[in-house]
């Protein structure tokens, strides 16, 4: 049996920088005394809470308790379709269809396990899955620890401060576990799904036709789409329908905050995994000069691990939680901001039977889609895989458009000064962004745009450098374009709001604005389905390669005797890649359209937090605070902006040094002679290594966030307005011009794979760099933003709450909080650095170069290799 020196790395055996730095035991992970002194932290910080209450307790009933006490009208008080149905009625046919979306999602899912696959292919996909799985699992335990901070907090303020009774503030607790269950389980299925769909998806490219290479994805991601949706709106519906009204706002607080949790930790964790994992592999084309996806590196595991992880994972329970937070803060504003009650209970049973018109909408559309794809390409040689996503977004788009119209003029006609059709344009323009947002995206990011072909040029013409600066000027363009685009529909939808719909309400346009989110997201279950197109294809691509199905001795025969067709190799593997650029492209555009909802979104909820401080009038007094003559308000918009670069340098240093460790392990353990593929134990030790690296770098990113939130709370509430307010906008811009700069590098670098046929070339290696800056852009940091911007506002419902509870009895006390809270949100802002460094000094960098020139018979980080890229002779290299 080989040791560990023996194994293939640069420079033959174990190099002795390696050696050293094995000895020297370098910091990369959180020390456990760290661990043990911010526990200590947070709970004497956060218990010290509970000594502000001044002896309240759950007997003595106080004011306060913002959304939670909130109560919800009898939805059977008002009739609809002529007194033919009530309400409540009405809503009961919403359940219906909930439950007939996750019927075809679990037939589906039945199909697509039972579709032919090469055994070979299928140990693949469910080795990814069996390795998703352990990481889900691993990401939930760390969630039930997030969770205990977010538990103290509510029970402290609802129990000793609000003075709800026990029972009151343990369904807060339990719907709060439900909403983060929720996320979980809408993850689960996602890669269960992705990981069915991306072997047959391979399986299916061997008959060297394009549509079942569409079909399969686009099957998956729409299963995946209309379980998410149903289940979300499902529990909404069931919240509203079965429960007592004066429980509502209790339930939906609770369910909004665990959705809001859950897809934090899952969207930052599984962001920062993917790109470790992707780095790492990346990397390795570069060192050992080996193909994509090559069978022998024990970093494409992780890899697509990570695609299911970061593209899966982290956008199912993100889409989950945007599309709840966005009901719940409806709810919340037609619940403060709107007197009548039958007018509160009109708006709520229109407002979600839309939701459900809109969930048909989506099914009818993509029926129709999958009819007319089916029947101009089944036969087809070739295909352009970017078109029949298009046509699905626009057809969907206007469905969704033309059932919204119809819905209202049905429901709500009988309102005021023609507010039906109004409204009904407000939604739309929401609903037009779902669908004009990604054809933005698609200009600076398709394989097809000229943004993209720029990067290309540029990096032939200038090498790395030029490449990378590229694609920065595609994000910063696309910035201003969709910036400029939802300011547009904004404008639109605020316009619209001021013709009658003042006389309904207070602050119209707060609600205007609350809708046209509500809109993005209305074809929730295709936008969701087209997001979900990337993972598998990414997969598909890299299944292929792992099962080395081509080195099999008599497959193409066993296919041809078992499954009927003769196997075409090279338009297989065209295919695959040609597909995974359109995955890449529809990955990108869904990302600005849950950002898009996240800004808009929140702007909702922000206005909840300024009708409690307030007391529901926010043009009296008191609503002069949130005047830019406020000083506190003026900080608040400034600091904003600190957290939203603080967190996008933090997410990208934990990718950073994740990518180290996985790159120092594959170097070392890597075998490319003598083996077809990397071993199972080599694989999980790469996993393991990005699945440590996503934690400690959720940790810190996490707490820092809390413990910010918290402390600007406790500074001043106006400060803590303009800060929430600073947090949307910089991070939507931040986002979008992440998101599309990495998607840009991306497409370059399938460019020049695809349509170059560039392999192994100097600009291949220059678009391999670019792409792997632009992994943490696009998928760690930018959209990691979006829950951020979510949980930070609907969090800060709570704090601030909290702390304007506590300064109404004692001034001292905030401060002491508000000073305490900071300085815990600064230890682990410099913790998001110092503590997830390299490791290394320029000492250390000095000595590796003298090594390197030391060692010129072979150049540094490469051993001899031959023509077709295997070694020449491991043991006698120096």
């Amino acid at each position: 049996m080989e040791d560990a020196e023996t194994r293939i790395n640069p420079g033959g055996a174990a190099s002795p920088r390696r050696i050293a730095r094995a000895r020297r035991g370098t910091p990369l992970t959180f020390p456990r005394f760290t661990r043990f002194a911010a526990l200590a932290a947070i709970v004497a910080g956060l218990f010290g809470l509970a000594g502000c209450s001044s002896g309240g307790s759950g007997d003595t009933p106080q004011h306060g308790g913002g959304e939670a006490s909130l109560q919800l009208p009898p939805l059977d008080s008002v009739s609809f379709l002529g007194g033919a149905i009530s309400g409540h009625g009405l809503l009961l046919i919403g359940l219906v269809v909930c439950l007939a979306g996750l019927v075809f999602g679990l037939v589906t899912y039945g199909r697509l396990k039972n579709l032919p696959v090469h055994q070979s292919m299928l140990e693949v996909s469910e080795l990814i899955y069996q390795t998703c799985k352990t990481y889900l699992i691993q990401q939930l335990r760390f969630l039930a620890l997030l969770w205990a901070f977010i538990a103290v907090v509510v029970f402290i303020y609802y129990f000793f401060l609000t003075g709800f009774p026990i029972g009151r503030v343990l369904v807060i607790l339990l719907f709060s576990l439900i909403g983060m269950l929720g996320s979980a389980f809408v993850a689960w299925f996602g890669i269960r799904v992705n990981t069915f769909a991306n072997s047959r998806t391979s399986f299916a490219a061997l008959r060297g036709k394009p549509y079942p290479t569409h079909a399969i994805p686009m099957s998956s991601g729409m299963s995946v789409g209309m379980v998410l949706i149903s289940v979300e709106l499902f529990m909404m519906l069931f919240i509203m329908l079965f429960l007592p009204g004066d429980m509502a706002g209790v339930c939906f607080i609770g369910f909004a905050i665990g959705e809001s949790l859950g897809a934090s930790a899952l969207r930052i964790a599984g962001g920062i995994f993917t790109k470790i994992a992707d780095i790492g592999s990346d990397l390795m084309k570069i060192v050992f000069h080996i193909k994509e996806d090559d069978a022998r590196n024990p970093g494409v595991i992780a890899d697509c691990t990570g695609d299911n992880a970061g593209d899966s994972v982290g956008p199912s329970a993100d889409g989950f939680e945007t599309y709840g937070v966005t009901g719940v803060a409806l709810i919340t504003f037609i619940l403060l901001a709107v007197n009548d009650a039958h007018m509160q209970v009109q708006l709520l049973v229109w407002i979600f039977f839309i939701r459900v018109m809109m969930v048909i909408g989506s099914f009818i559309s993509y029926a129709i889609n999958a009819a007319v794809t089916r029947a101009r390409y089944q036969d087809a040689d070739d295909m352009d895989f970017e078109r029949p996503l298009t046509s699905l977004v626009w057809l969907t788009s206007l469905v969704c458009m033309v059932l919204t119209f119809a819905t209202s003029a049905v429901l709500i006609a009988d309102l005021p000064s023609g507010l039906w059709w109004k409204l009904s344009v407000i939604i739309s323009c929401g609903t037009l962004a779902g669908a004009l947002i990604p054809e933005l995206v698609k200009v600076f990011t398709s394989v097809k745009a000229r943004h993209v072909k720029e990067v290309v040029v540029s990096a032939q013409q200038g090498g790395p450098s030029l490449d990378i600066l590229s694609g920065i000027v595609a994000g910063n363009f696309s910035a201003y374009w969709i910036g400029l685009a939802i300011v547009g529909l904004m404008g639109v939808s605020y316009g619209i709001s001021t013709l009658g719909l003042g006389a309904l309400m207070v602050a119209p346009a707060v609600f205007a604005f609350g809708l046209v989110a509500f809109g993005f997201l209305g074809m929730g279950p295709v936008t969701i389905a087209v997001d979900s197109y990337g993972p598998v294809t990414d997969n598909a691509q890299s299944v292929y390669e792992l099962s080395t199905i081509e080195e099999i001795p008599g497959a193409a025969e066993q296919i041809k005797q078992d499954y009927g067709f003769d196997v075409q190799w090279e338009r297989a593997k065209h295919f695959l890649e040609a597909n995974d650029g359109a995955g890449n492209t529809f990955k990108a555009t869904a990302k600005p359209v849950l950002i898009g909802t996240a800004v808009v979104g929140a702007t909702t909820m922000i206005f909840s937090i300024i009708m409690t401080l307030t007391d529901k009038d926010p043009f009296g007094p008191l609503g002069m605070n949130l005047s830019l003559l406020n000083p506190m308000l003026l900080l608040g918009l400034i600091t904003g902006g600190c957290i939203v670069y603080w967190f996008s340098g933090a997410s990208m240093q934990a990718v950073t040094t994740g990518a180290y460790r996985a790159v120092e392990f594959i170097k070392d353990n890597i075998r490319l002679d003598g083996v077809t593929r990397a071993s199972t134990e080599d694989s999980r030790k790469v996993v393991q290594i990005c699945t440590k690296y996503a934690q400690n770098g959720m940790l810190n990113i996490f707490l820092g966030v809390f413990f910010s939130t918290l402390g600007f709370a406790f500074v001043d509430e106006w400060f803590f307005i303009g800060y929430l307010i600073s947090i949307a906008i910089f991070g939507l811009f931040q986002a979008i011009y992440m998101a599309n700069a990495g998607g840009a590098w991306d497409n370059a670098k399938k460019l020049v794979e695809v349509d170059l046929d560039a392999k192994g070339t100097p600009l291949h290696d220059a678009s391999i760099v670019g792409d792997t800056v632009g992994d943490p852009f696009k998928d760690t940091s930018s959209v990691s933003l979006n829950p951020i911007i979510k949980f930070s506002t609907l969090f800060g419902l709570l704090a601030v709450e909290l702390a304007v509870t506590i300064r109404e009895t004692n001034h001292v006390i905030p401060v002491i909080g508000a000073v305490v809270f900071l300085l815990i949100a600064l230890f682990f802002v410099y913790r998001s650095f110092f503590g997830m460094r390299i490791g290394l000094d320029l000492p250390d960098v000095l000595a590796e170069l003298r090594k390197d020139d030391a060692d010129s018979s072979t150049p540094a980080g490469q051993p001899p290799l031959d023509e077709n890229g295997s070694l020449v002779d491991a043991t006698s290299a120096p």
